[in-house]
């Protein structure tokens, strides 16, 4: 395990003792009924974007039988059904209350029989292996108690030669774009969070999460030692957030 590993491990939601999985498990309950807006609002709109791009990457491959990490409020999934339409989406996530806003929503588009969600732990993915031909994590990474065992989990599950697709945060590198994005990410977005959701801690745990993650040649390098291969990173809106690329 690398050193950027561990400290994107050590960064936790609360100060309580409890394990980070349990942190982010409780954190993801307590502000689940705002956690779609607030993304809608405190991105611009600019997520729905990135998860197009994300998976119109998988186009060319045709998956069938896609597994979604982190799934959250299905909205990943949601829109890999709109642009695949694939047999199947999994989708899996520890936080209980995420995913009933989700199942809401399949509900609503009727796609019950297309997209199932489960309650579940990425490091103990509840399926056989070389089960699925791609997978799918939008801004979960970032939250996994352990990266690497998270990441080998789904490559377990993967078919041979099939694609995993990870968006996730990154970090600006141009100036003033750099400072002024950070101003907003530190300070602007844990606020207007703090006082919509009423916790006082998630929105302040993304800008240090963010901070901690092994982004960009880091993050490339990690998915070559787990056996990946053909990894690429593509930088979205002058790098606020990235798109990973690897195959099985």
């Amino acid at each position: 395990m690398t050193s950027k590993e561990v400290k994107s491990e050590s960064v936790k939601p609360y100060e309580e003792k409890e394990e980070k999985k349990e942190q982010v498990s409780s954190m993801f309950n307590n502000i689940a009924k705002y956690y779609d807006t607030l993304n809608r609002v405190l991105s611009l709109g600019i997520d729905k974007s990135w998860r197009r791009k994300a998976i119109g990457i998988l186009k060319e491959d045709n998956p069938q039988n896609i597994l979604d990490v982190a799934t959250g409020t299905a909205d990943l999934a949601l829109e890999a059904e709109r642009q695949l339409k694939p047999e199947n989406i999994t989708g899996i996530d520890i936080s209980v209350k995420m995913l009933e806003i989700g199942d809401k929503k399949i509900l609503k588009q009727g796609l019950e029989n297309v997209i199932t969600l489960k309650e579940g732990d990425s490091e103990h993915l509840p399926f056989e292996d070389n089960s699925f031909d791609a997978a799918i994590v939008a801004f979960g990474v970032r939250n996994f108690a352990n990266v690497s065992a998270g990441l080998k989990e789904m490559v377990r599950v993967l078919q041979p030669e099939a694609k995993l697709v990870v968006l996730e945060f990154s970090r600006p590198t141009m100036f003033p774009f750099k400072q002024g994005f950070n101003f907003y990410f530190k300070y602007i977005l844990p606020l207007i969070g703090r006082l919509t959701s009423k916790d006082k801690k998630a929105y302040a745990y993304l800008y240090e999460s963010v901070q901690a993650f092994p982004e960009g040649q880091d993050f490339l390098d990690l998915l070559t030692d787990i056996g990946l291969k053909n990894t690429s990173c593509k930088k979205l809106s002058l790098g606020i957030c990235s798109i990973y690329t690897a195959t099985k």
